[in-house]
C-alpha cells in the first residue's frame, strides 16, 4: 500500500481530476443543450480508463503501476483534446467526420429520428470562456492533472 502524502494525493489526483472533467461534461451536455461531437467522445473515453486505474489503485497492487498508467491515461485525454481546440481555432484541419446523438425511439421512423437529431461540428466551438473552449480546458487542466499526478508518483520513487 502506498503511505506517502505524495503517493496518496497523487491517487486523489487520478480520481478526482477525470470525475469532474466527465461531470462537467455530462452537465453541460445534458443541462445546457451542449451536445458533444465525435472529438468531443474521444476526449471522454480515456477518462473513463483513468477512472477504472483510479480505482484499482485504491483496491489492488501495484498502486504506483494504476497511478501511472491513470495519469497517462488523463494526459492522453488532454493532448486529444488540444488537437480537438487546434480544430476549433483553426489552427489546422481535422476529422470529417461529425457526430450527433441519434436515438430512434418506438413510433419514430428512422428517417424522422435522422432530421430531428443536431449535427455536431467538430470544427466549432459551442462555448467558450475568456477565449477558451471546452476542448481546450480539457487540454489544460488533463495535462496539468496528469504532469502533477506523474510528477508526485516520481517524488515517491526517488524516496525508496
Amino acid at each position: 500500500m502506498l503511505d506517502t502524502p505524495h503517493s496518496r494525493l497523487a491517487r486523489w489526483i487520478v480520481l478526482l481530476a477525470p470525475a469532474f472533467l466527465l461531470g462537467g461534461a455530462y452537465v453541460s451536455q445534458y443541462a445546457f443543450g451542449l451536445f458533444p461531437c465525435e472529438m468531443c467522445w474521444w476526449q471522454r473515453w480515456p477518462h473513463f480508463v483513468a477512472l477504472g486505474f483510479a480505482v484499482l489503485a485504491f483496491i489492488a497492487p501495484p498502486q504506483r503501476l494504476w497511478i501511472a498508467l491513470g495519469a497517462l491515461a488523463i494526459i492522453a485525454s488532454g493532448l486529444i483534446g488540444g488537437f480537438h481546440a487546434g480544430v476549433e481555432y483553426d489552427w489546422w484541419d481535422g476529422i470529417t467526420g461529425c457526430a450527433s446523438t441519434l436515438s430512434a425511439s418506438e413510433g419514430v421512423s428512422a428517417m424522422d429520428a435522422i432530421l430531428d437529431t443536431p449535427l455536431i461540428r467538430c470544427d466549432q466551438a459551442p462555448w467558450t470562456l475568456w477565449g477558451v473552449s471546452l476542448a481546450g480546458y480539457n487540454f489544460i487542466i488533463s495535462v496539468a492533472s496528469g504532469v502533477c499526478a506523474l510528477a508526485l508518483l516520481a517524488r515517491k520513487w526517488k524516496a525508496q
